[in-house]
């Protein structure tokens, strides 16, 4: 029971005991003016315990006081001498939760007080007739009494012991925890590292045409770079010591994210992936944007994992508040389902479906709970609504900060076009499947404002083409190949917009007029070829982004692991940047001593010396020199919060091992001067 808990729990029985008293008082006719004071007790007792100025120890002898007094009166009254053992006890027994024995050393005196003053007839007290009851009695209560004390001392020793025994457990705990911090912080290290390497040069086999074995390396090291977080994050949830880095981030690059994440997963080659973006979303919002990616890419694996048959159907939106907006990622599959038991379980960090079904389809069964970590620590909660074989839904909602309010989907004025929706009905075994293709079309349609008709037949669709006009018509692989001559005459000669949603290694016949648009099929590749016209859109259906480049700039890579700057110099150069290396902290001292260099990259854990002092050092170098060189850690520590702890030590940029090529970019395009970075056009299929 807490302190606080304890003092109401006296102060209710004090107040019980000073009722009881006063009625007494009244019907003895004892002293008139007593029950006066005694109200005037209660009143002190109430208002000291709701008051927060006195301390603690002060409002206990307050406590305290009030029923020694109020004991001693009640058994001062001859009529109350045998009662007052009674009386002793129940003080004894209230008070003791208070775990002092001063306390019970007092009242125990009290008690024998109030004997000796009937006993011998003392001033105050009342003569006592002796006979053998009143003896046996009297022998009676004081066993009582004593017994009563000796279990109440014992009981105070037995728990001031276990609180001792606790506190030395806590500092145990306390202290394995943070070896635990230091472990977890070395073994990712030690495991980072050779992952490092091998997705770096499995890049590099990739890029040498070595096939679909480097395709192969490089699956398997991202998927171990995966578990291997996956266990820090399961670690940090469990002791609630996760730590949120806030950055301004694209909403559209969150389903960016899942698409990418969607394509590279092999157990996702037999289902639907439906993306359904809120077109009103904000387009910029402040927050962890990697944790935000986790949890979609959890939620995702989990849904692809348990779904053998149909889809899934992601929606993002955004709902208006007065701090920004609350983010929910919704993700509903058609798999099977999940047991009360089990959602009851997730919460606790204990759900993990039947082994054989793990070990068949991947993973270590720990996303559901990290996602409930990441969405409590974020400020948000998470909710899943299942049955099983029925599929599930989990919605998670998260507060975030709205950095611009521009809609992430918006279509150029200039549109006003008329689109066709061609899905046979028939088509889809799962009627859930067909639903997530309705709700994203809908959904889609009213948030650009475009007019958007479903056309189950071939003849609905040159209806509607003739009634309204119509400018583009979206449909499936398998509606196209049906009708193939159909769909081409119609974009040869009428020049409308066919567009099919098809698997990725799906070829269009040679000279088509068609747009081949690889699933899944999603809102930022429509709205681009909407805004975009024929024309360009009939040049390709790809995405095309910008790509940075930091042409000009002299980069120092610091590894104590040769093949480490293997990687990080191969990538780098990628990036037009001149790239030297060096082994220790002790040697990129000596070469920024010689030569000057615009940005180092600096190992964490090396013999020697460590990155951070050999970082100060360089810049203490710097100053001196008066040079600015801007240092960024490299490092395979990677633990909840090491951005942080990095960034206060004084480097300028976090980048973690294995490297992700956008945290980089994102790294170079904050810590690098505008004059510094160009880019080039970079095209992803």
């Amino acid at each position: 029971m807490s302190q606080r808990n304890n003092e109401k729990l006296i102060v209710f029985l004090a107040t019980l005991s000073s009722i009881g008293l006063i009625a007494e008082i009244l019907l003895m006719g004892w002293e008139f003016w007593v029950p006066a004071v005694v109200l005037v007790g209660i009143i002190s007792l109430w208002a000291i315990n709701l008051s927060d100025r006195i301390e603690y120890d002060i409002r206990k002898l307050f406590y305290f006081g009030y029923a020694f007094l109020l004991a001693f009166y009640h058994g001062i009254h001859k009529s109350s001498m045998f009662d007052s053992a009674l009386v002793i006890v129940l003080v004894m027994v209230s008070y003791s939760i208070f775990n002092s024995p001063y306390m019970m050393h007092i009242i125990l005196f009290e008690y024998f007080a109030l004997l000796f003053i009937h006993v011998f007839n003392l001033p105050g007290g009342e003569p006592l007739v002796f006979d053998k009851i009143t003896v046996s009695r009297l022998f009676l209560h004081i066993a009582i009494v004593l017994f009563v004390y000796y279990v109440s001392i014992k009981g105070i020793n037995d728990r001031v012991d276990d609180g001792e025994e606790n506190k030395t457990k806590e500092e145990r705990v306390r202290a394995n925890d943070e070896s635990m911090e230091d472990f977890l912080s070395n073994i990712s290290h030690e495991l980072r590292t050779p992952v490092n390497v091998v997705n770096g040069m499995s890049d590099l086999l990739i890029k040498r045409g070595i096939g679909y074995e480097g395709d192969s390396i490089k699956s398997a090291g991202v998927r171990l770079s995966y578990q291997i977080e996956d266990i820090q994050d399961y670690t940090e949830c469990k002791r609630d010591k996760v730590f949120l880095e806030e950055d301004n981030y694209m909403s559209t690059s969150l389903i960016n994210d899942v698409v990418t994440s969607f394509r590279m997963n092999d157990n996702a080659k037999e289902l639907e992936l439906v993306v359904d973006l809120n077109p009103s979303t904000p387009s910029m919002m402040t927050g962890d944007i990697k944790k935000l990616h986790k949890i979609f890419r959890h939620l995702l694996e989990n849904a692809i994992k348990f779904t053998k048959k149909g889809g899934i159907y992601v929606k993002l939106y955004a709902e208006e508040m007065d701090y920004g907006v609350n983010l929910t990622i919704e993700m509903t599959d058609t798999g099977i389902g999940m047991s009360r038991d089990a959602i009851r379980l997730v919460t606790e960090g204990m759900y993990q479906a039947n082994k054989k079904r793990n070990r068949s389809s991947g993973g270590i069964g720990l996303g559901l709970f990290i996602v409930y970590g990441f969405a409590h620590r974020m400020g948000g909660f998470v909710k899943i609504e299942s049955d099983k074989k029925n599929g599930t839904t989990v919605r998670v909602t998260i507060p975030q900060k709205v950095v611009d309010t521009t809609p992430c989907l918006k279509l150029d004025d200039s549109f006003d076009g008329v689109v066709l929706f061609h899905v046979r009905p028939d088509k889809y075994k799962i009627p859930k499947l067909r639903d997530f293709y309705r709700n994203m079309a809908a959904n889609l349609a009213s948030g650009l404002h475009v007019s958007l008709y479903p056309a189950e037949t071939v003849y609905e669709v040159e209806r509607l083409k003739e009634k309204l006009n119509a400018t583009h018509v979206f449909m499936g692989q398998e509606e196209y190949e049906e009708n193939m001559g159909y769909f081409e005459l119609l974009a040869k000669e009428e020049e409308i917009a066919v567009v099919v949603s098809a698997e990725p290694d799906f070829m269009l016949p040679a000279n088509s007029r068609a747009i081949l648009m690889p699933k899944p099929l999603y809102a930022y590749p429509i709205i681009k070829l909407l805004n975009g016209g024929l024309d360009e859109c009939r040049l390709n259906c790809e995405e095309v982004h910008e790509k940075p480049v930091f042409s000009g700039v002299k980069a120092l890579v610091v590894d104590d692991e040769p093949m480490n700057l293997v990687v990080a110099t191969s990538l780098f150069r990628e990036y037009e940047m001149s790239v030297e290396t060096a082994g220790s902290g002790k040697e990129s001292i000596g070469k920024f001593t010689e030569q000057d260099y615009d940005l180092i990259f600096m190992d964490h854990m090396m013999p020697e010396m460590d990155g951070v002092e050999a970082m100060k050092k360089i810049k203490a170098v710097a100053k001196d020199m008066n040079r600015e060189v801007t240092v960024v850690v490299l490092t395979a520590n990677a633990v909840s919060g090491a951005r942080e702890m990095f960034m206060r030590e004084g480097f300028d940029g976090f980048i973690a091992k294995p490297i992700n090529t956008s945290d980089f970019e994102r790294v170079m395009l904050r810590v690098l001067p505008a004059e510094k970075i160009s880019y080039e056009r970079r095209e992803e299929r």
